[in-house]
């Protein structure tokens, strides 16, 4: 009966496993090939994907709206940092990398804890209701940080540094006599195969949820929450272990951004940043798994190609309207579901 409540659009639009084979090689192929910004640009792409992967699982997937998504990489961000300055310093030269695994480690699990607060409080309400608290919660942290209002109550001089924010620079890992950089600034390629492994783990593991029973009580939420529940689903606690899941990786995806920007501010928290990931997914299309990382790679790629022509770039944000414009009325389910139904239209002539 459950399976009743759902429609065509909640069929899985994704590349099958030779696509996706192919497409992971080419990632690992052209990190050889360019560098620099490029490069930056792409690990950060990359993030950037993860954190829509992330919000698509509660949007897309199950029907929640959150306008506050940001709380998650801030937290993880700020934690990263400073654990980094903090330091573990009893592994020599291996220091560094210890010292990042446990910032990241410790980055995920506070964005988990908040998100197990926050989720419980905001299942409790739907739609738009839903959707302000978590903004509600996500401007209450940017305050909190932007103040730097835990050190006035902890009794310390500074914590999170207020507006200016925290600075992350890691040593320099030295194996086997052998000096590199986790992150080097100007090319990052050590950092980016990390982001790219963390990228496939967080793409598998949230591709194994949405196909499990799991992801099929979310897409029943996501249709008709009322015969969800009458049908026997707790619609309040699926819907707050899925906010937990997303969270985890939203946090996962501020842990490993503030070390390639090498520096986190209190405008990781804003709304602004949240908006990131909504419009990812509008772009790229909500009813795909792959939706929001095509998405992902179409805004970071076109804001880099806008931000290459003086003019465009001086009206960037009419320049993003139309397009929102444009995929909303000509694309059923965003930039994916366009080439997927180019595709088709090749196969069948």
């Amino acid at each position: 009966m459950v399976f009743s409540l759902l429609i065509d659009r909640s069929v899985p639009i994704d590349p099958d496993r030779r696509q996706w084979i192919l497409s992971v090689t080419v990632l690992a192929g052209i990190g050889l090939l360019i560098g620099g910004y490029q490069l930056t640009l792409l690990t950060e792409t990359l993030l950037m994907a993860i954190f829509a992967l992330a919000f698509n699982l509660l949007y897309g997937y199950t029907g929640l709206l959150s306008f506050g998504h940001a709380m998650f990489v801030a937290i993880a961000g700020y934690t990263v940092a400073l654990v980094s300055a903090t330091g573990v310093g009893a592994f020599g030269g291996f220091s560094p990398v210890v010292t990042f695994g446990v910032a990241v480690a410790l980055g995920v699990l506070l964005a988990t804890l908040l998100a197990i607060g926050v989720g419980y409080l905001a299942v409790q309400l739907q739609e738009i209701y839903f959707a302000m608290l978590t903004l509600s919660f996500s401007m209450a942290l940017y305050i909190i940080v932007q103040r730097d209002s835990l050190a006035d109550i902890l009794g310390m001089e500074s914590l999170t540094n207020g507006s200016d924010g925290l600075t992350i620079i890691f040593d320099s890992i030295v194996l086997f006599g052998r000096s590199f950089e986790l992150v080097n600034i100007r090319s990052p390629l050590v950092y980016y195969y990390l982001v790219l492994l963390a990228f496939v783990l967080s793409y598998l593991v949230l591709w194994r949820i949405v196909s499990s029973p799991f992801g099929t009580i979310c897409l029943a939420i996501r249709e008709n929450p009322e015969r969800a529940q009458a049908v026997g689903i707790d619609v309040r606690r699926h819907s707050w272990a899925t906010f937990v899941i997303s969270g985890a990786v939203s946090g996962l995806a501020g842990a490993l951004l503030v070390p390639l920007h090498t520096n986190v501010g209190p405008s990781l928290a804003n709304w602004t940043f949240s908006a990131h990931p909504v419009i990812m997914t509008v772009i790229g299309g909500p009813y795909s798994f792959v939706g929001p990382v095509v998405g992902a790679f179409v805004y970071n790629y076109l804001r880099w190609f806008i931000s290459q022509f003086q003019l465009l770039e001086a009206h960037w944000q009419l320049t993003f309207g139309l397009l929102l414009l444009f995929v909303v009325l000509f694309f059923e389910n965003g930039v994916s579901g366009g080439l997927w139904r180019l595709r088709s239209a090749i196969r069948d002539r």
